[in-house]
């Protein structure tokens, strides 16, 4: 059990310190929001369930396309990441009336997800997949 608990935390950790440091540069490559030297991100709460549920989904998939060509591994991780992030999202939206991430701009659906993040998250994907054989060795994960 200690393992499982401790697994979701590197999962949430790392996700969450990603997304940090994300929306502390995105401003650099957005025209819209104006760059700050403070460099300052931010994340959600419930970005820690959200990011710590990989410790279990991600296992599970990978037991299935683990061998598969690593093209066609990044590319499914980035559809499955967006497909949480839509589930998640409206979830959320269900219970508290709105998503803490409400995407205004981009190639985006009803702002749960942004399809021009897909290469984004097949590269968060292929981290997760270095991740993931980290804690197999570590004894963290199947």
């Amino acid at each position: 059990m200690i393992d499982k608990l401790m697994a979701f935390g590197v999962y949430a950790c790392v996700g969450i310190s990603m997304e940090v440091f994300f929306t502390a540069f995105y401003p650099l490559f957005s025209d819209s929001i104006e760059f700050s030297w403070s460099l300052s991100g931010n994340s959600y709460v419930w970005m820690f369930l959200i990011y710590g549920s990989a410790s279990m989904l991600f296992p599970f998939g990978f037991r299935i396309i683990g061998t598969w060509n690593i093209i066609i591994r990044i590319l499914i991780y980035g559809i499955a990441i967006i497909g949480v992030e839509l589930i998640a999202g409206a979830i959320i939206r269900s219970l508290v009336g709105f998503c803490p991430w409400e995407y205004q701009e981009g190639w985006h659906f009803d702002g749960l997800i942004r399809f021009d993040y897909l290469p984004l998250w097949m590269v968060f994907g292929f981290g997760l997949e270095r991740i993931h054989r980290f804690n197999q060795k570590a004894g963290l994960s199947e």
